[in-house]
């Protein structure tokens, strides 16, 4: 084989390779422009609203975020933990009839709770919080940013109206859609509940294996001797 023909095979080698490295980076960082619009929606939009209409500026936003958080992995919740959060969210709900803003108020802590607990980071560092959300539910994720700025913006006049109560209304009902997502059930719950329902009883008859064991052992030995 001639140099040449060599030459032409390491440069072919290398453009393979470097097209390899650069589709699995890509892929990585969120699969380019069409499958970030698709993975995020309406998150999408806003962000390249955010940026003035610059797309890749946009895109750089994102793919850093499916880099930061798309690793995360959904924590099991329990049934019983379940059941106090929506009993908790029942409750926010009735609540707004006679105090719209604490019912706002607190399903917004309700859902930074909820979002730390299933494995997000803690509603104390909502910004990163909300970017980790965004990455796994983008589409409902606009109802805890406006839930979260309605509970947090100052009181004004007229803040009581009709439109401001109703402003408080919607925020409520957009918010619900992310609560649901949340608190759902999932695999990782399934697989947690027959964890926790399988190991004790085995864990216990073997215990009740060692205790009783040597006894029965001890009265055959005693019987014989």
């Amino acid at each position: 084989m001639s140099t040449g023909v060599i030459i032409v095979l390491i440069v072919v080698a290398a453009i393979i390779i470097g097209a390899a490295v650069w589709l699995a980076t890509s892929r990585g960082a969120g699969g380019g422009g069409r499958n970030l619009r698709r993975r995020f929606g309406p998150e999408y939009d806003r962000a390249v609203a955010q940026h003035d209409g610059d797309e890749k500026a946009a895109e750089r936003e994102l793919a850093d975020r499916v880099k930061r958080h798309g690793s995360l992995r959904r924590q099991p919740l329990e049934p019983a933990a379940r059941e106090r959060y929506e009993a908790r969210w029942a409750a926010a709900q009735e609540r707004f009839v006679d105090s719209p803003r604490e019912a706002v108020s607190e399903a917004d802590r309700l859902l930074g709770e909820l979002a730390g607990v299933r494995g997000f980071p803690d509603g104390d560092r909502y910004d990163e919080q909300l970017a980790a959300l965004s990455v796994h539910h983008a589409h409902h994720v606009h109802g805890y940013r406006r839930i979260h700025r309605a509970a947090h913006a100052p009181l004004a006049d007229g803040d009581e109206s009709r439109t401001g109560t109703e402003e408080l209304r919607e925020a409520m009902i957009e918010a619900r859609a992310l609560f649901d997502d949340l608190v759902a059930p999932g695999r990782e719950d399934t697989r947690s509940h027959r964890a926790s329902d399988e190991p004790a009883p085995t864990r216990s008859n073997r215990l009740g294996e060692r205790l009783h064991t040597p006894w029965a052992f001890n009265r055959r030995h005693a019987k014989g001797s």
